[in-house]
């Protein structure tokens, strides 16, 4: 007979949390959303959004959510900070300590776990659990390159080693934790997910007829308009390639300005700088016979690829980080991110229609079976 799971009260400590924008914020919405489906209470205690100039609740509540915003100075520091990995400790971790200590202090609630997301949140929780004797769990979210002898590698060793479980994001981010000395037994990998009911294919013609695109070989880019995602690369084959239409949907970066006087020179380009819907973005991506994913660092993960499968479209991406863990040469094709590669494989998919229509028949099986909601369960087990 099955054992039946009691639903668990969890705390969840992140920096980061919608509204918020970002890869982190949009996979805690999809976990806790999933939890609360599920029977599970949850706490979440964050900032105020610190990337964009966004207004949100200090308190939220909603059906098993509930969401406690610090107020904190943003004005994008965190992203200018990010050269210096120190100054964005004391930027966050302290503070974040601070006002997370004091509430459990205070709550009459009593939580079954910690669930810290990120490294900094994972100092914080730590220090936590040695004063509340709490079960803890730990997510990363990046691919940190760690050197074995380093002090960082030490710290983060001392930090991760003190929880229950670890979740790491894909198979690399497994490997340079066991490399740093963390107990294998401690490590659960875990993939993304994405909600099939919110991006799905469409048929392409349709898809173009609504978004008023021209019916012609597209190429997709989305993405955060910053150097490190490739974005140069994408702005110099628009060039190179008027007889291909490219859609490019970021944030307000510091490249926006340069893409949007890019469109008004090149015709062949749709921008869409913003928030956007995932029943929009999936008819974007449904429009397009190609994403190119050209990031330069190595990327945790990589949810715009998965999300692309799911709309039927075929990724080309960078060999960077945990993409190849992610696409195969049955959905896609990897390579190094040069400029020369780029083009060349462009080109090559461009005058070569059969072989991207062998890549997008597999896309959506792919997708299912390896991208589903199933994979939030890896996540729960941790808890019990």
């Amino acid at each position: 007979m099955a054992t039946i799971k009691k639903p668990k009260k969890i705390l969840m400590i992140t920096p980061f949390f919608k509204p918020n924008i970002g890869g982190v914020e949009n996979h805690l919405d999809d976990l806790c959303n999933y939890l609360s489906k599920n029977g599970h209470q949850i706490t979440v205690l964050t900032f105020t959004p610190l990337t964009i100039n966004t207004p949100a609740p200090r308190f939220e509540k909603k059906q098993r959510i509930t969401i406690h915003r610090f107020c904190w100075p943003g004005h994008n520091l965190f992203h200018k900070l990010e050269p210096y990995p120190f100054l964005e400790f004391l930027y966050l971790t302290p503070y974040l300590f601070l006002r997370s200590f004091i509430f459990l202090i205070f709550t009459k609630q009593r939580f079954d776990l910690i669930h810290a997301h990120g490294l900094n949140a994972s100092f914080v929780t730590m220090l936590l659990k040695k004063i509340f004797k709490i079960r803890t769990v730990a997510s990363t979210y990046a691919i940190y390159n760690f050197q074995k002898s380093s002090l960082f590698s030490k710290i983060t060793s001392f930090t991760l080693s003190s929880f229950d479980k670890i979740l790491a994001l894909a198979q690399p981010s497994t490997k340079e934790l066991i490399k740093i000395g963390i107990d294998n037994n401690k490590i659960s990998t875990y993939y993304l997910w994405v909600d099939d009911t919110k991006f799905k294919a469409h048929p392409k013609s349709k898809a173009r007829q609504i978004l008023n695109l021209p019916n012609k070989f597209t190429a997709i880019f989305v993405g955060r308009l910053i150097p490190i995602k490739g974005i140069k690369i994408i702005i110099k084959l628009i060039s190179i390639f008027p007889n291909i239409h490219f859609i490019v949907i970021g944030d307000h970066g510091p490249l926006k300005e340069k893409l949007e006087k890019k469109a008004i020179k090149f015709p062949n380009i749709t921008f869409y700088a913003g928030k956007i819907n995932p029943k929009k973005l999936s008819l974007y991506y449904s429009s397009a016979d190609l994403l190119l994913f050209p990031s330069l660092y190595n990327e945790a993960f990589g949810k715009v690829a998965i999300e692309s499968l799911f709309c039927g479209t075929p990724v080309l991406a960078s060999n960077k980080g945990a993409i190849p863990d992610v696409i195969n040469n049955k959905v896609g094709k990897i390579i190094p991110p040069t400029l020369k590669n780029f083009k060349q494989e462009l080109s090559f998919f461009y005058k070569n229609p059969n072989q991207l229509k062998k890549l997008t028949k597999n896309c959506l099986k792919y997708a299912k079976n390896n991208f589903s909601i199933k994979n939030a369960q890896t996540i729960e087990n941790t808890y019990y």
